[in-house]
């Protein structure tokens, strides 16, 4: 077992050090975190950093995500956050709900604007979160371009970018961060599940063997629904069915385990085994 994850590449390091410097001339924080995973997707530094701004908290891939959990942790976290929005960045309704929220938020500040007989200013707002939560397709919803690069994998986004939305609104763009080291394991786990640390970070072996576990506590049926697999014993019996149901051997003719936990891990990240959140309720109890 691993104790603790550590991960925090040296543009990391350098992103947290301008993010604090950024937040000197911003309005309002927008944070985005993974729906399948929104308590192990809030990172801690980056509310520590953020600390007194005004903030809108995005649940991200929530067509990924169990929709029964999702209100549940809406409900929860609108009592840290000024806004919490659940939203699908892939709906044009996104962008308007977004905008509607910046303006509620930004509303003081052009009225201080007025009062001193001032134009009143764009909102400046600042787009954060961990790797591969949808910082990238958030912007280019919002900008009704290709404004930022999108890739599925942690660690695309490495600069800063300044984005003109409209007269009312700019946004900047920073890297995703990762807190400096997981001492939850459960935690890295889960992101590294959806896919916001690195796949060479932890063995395939023991995603897989936690995702199996936890399936079988919370989604008893995922495995039967997709691959056929009446029962979760050990995680060597579900991936040999696995093997049996996708023909997969290796140059030996044998079952291709590695392949199977390969294609498993994927066919989660993909939402292929159904709608499903890795945190529950009593992650919080």
């Amino acid at each position: 077992m691993i104790n603790s994850v550590h991960w925090f590449p040296g543009h990391m390091k350098k992103a947290l050090k301008e993010i604090e410097e950024r937040l000197k001339v911003i309005d309002v924080v927008i944070e985005l975190i993974d729906a399948r995973a929104p308590i192990s997707s809030i990172n801690p530094q980056l509310e520590k950093t953020i600390k007194n701004k005004k903030r809108i908290l995005i649940l991200t891939k929530i067509d990924l995500a169990d929709s029964q959990k999702s209100d549940f942790w809406v409900d929860f976290l609108k009592k840290q956050y000024d806004v919490v929005l659940s939203l699908d960045l892939t709906q044009a309704s996104a962008s308007k709900a977004i905008e509607k929220a910046i303006t509620i938020l930004g509303k003081d500040k052009w009225a201080k604007e007025k009062s001193k007989g001032m134009k009143p200013q764009p909102i400046r707002t600042m787009i954060i979160g961990i790797p591969n939560v949808g910082k990238s397709s958030l912007i280019n919803r919002l900008a009704h371009r290709k404004a930022a690069g999108v890739q599925n994998k942690p660690g695309y986004t490495r600069g800063e970018q300044w984005i003109k939305v409209s007269e009312n609104f700019l946004l900047l763009d920073t890297p995703g961060i990762l807190p400096m080291n997981y001492d939850d394991q459960k935690k890295s786990i889960n992101l590294a599940l959806v896919g916001s640390v690195r796949e060479d970070i932890l063995p395939n072996h023991l995603l897989v063997s936690s995702l199996l576990s936890f399936l079988k506590s919370n989604y008893p049926n995922a495995l039967k629904e997709r691959f056929n697999i009446a029962l979760i014993d050990q995680s060597e019996e579900v991936l040999h069915a696995i093997c049996i149901q996708r023909s997969l051997v290796d140059s030996f003719g044998q079952p291709d385990l590695l392949r199977a936990e390969t294609l498993l891990l994927k066919e989660f990240k993909d939402g292929l085994l159904g709608r499903i959140t890795l945190d529950i309720e009593k992650d919080v109890a």
